[in-house]
């Protein structure tokens, strides 16, 4: 059997659900009268201008904009259309996620951006300090796309799901593809090294 010419996220069809991505990070939901607006808080501005571009396949308008602190943010405008994925990752006031979710390439492309981090030959998926209870619920949801991570930074500030070994890491490439096209994406994003 001969290797795909394309990364499964560049072939996958971009859809609103695919901001679940964002959501498995520490992106929220907030739903109000003229709609749901999904936005989070990342480290580099080359991440938020990602997530914005990233938003716009899907069809969601979208900006980058800054925290009070200076930090950036990528957020949509609010919309009805991103009101059913609020309603499946909310529990009342509280992220959850939802039981048996399954990331999309996309979704997980998202995820990538928004909270990746290489940590020498092993790969750190950011996970929300402020939504304990989806951790242990994530890792699963990316068992179930066969990578088999490891929790890690549960009592920290930076918790996050860890892939190692050339088999996981490969198969989380082919899932997310290649970096953004930013300066500095290529540095946070998935590789294969030291097999």
């Amino acid at each position: 059997m001969g290797q795909l010419s394309f990364f499964s996220a560049q072939i996958d069809r971009p859809a609103y659900d695919d901001l679940a991505g964002v959501l498995a990070a520490q992106g929220q939901a907030v739903r109000s009268d003229i709609g749901t607006r999904v936005s989070i808080v990342v480290a580099d501005a080359w991440r938020a201008q990602a997530l914005v571009d990233e938003f716009a396949d899907t069809g969601a308008t979208a900006e980058v904009a800054t925290t009070d602190e200076g930090t950036p943010i990528a957020r949509t405008t609010h919309t009805h259309e991103l009101d059913e994925l609020h309603r499946r990752w909310s529990a009342g006031a509280v992220k959850a996620m939802p039981a048996g979710w399954v990331p999309t390439p996309r979704a997980l492309r998202l995820w990538t951006i928004a909270a990746g981090n290489r940590e020498g030959d092993r790969y750190l998926l950011g996970l929300d300090a402020h939504a304990p209870d989806t951790h242990a619920m994530l890792a699963t949801a990316l068992m179930r796309v066969g990578i088999a991570p490891t929790l890690v930074g549960t009592r920290s500030a930076s918790p996050a799901l860890r892939i190692a070994g050339k088999r996981r890491l490969t198969h989380l490439i082919e899932y997310v593809g290649e970096p953004p096209s930013y300066a500095d994406a290529a540095g946070h994003w998935p590789i294969v090294a030291g097999f």
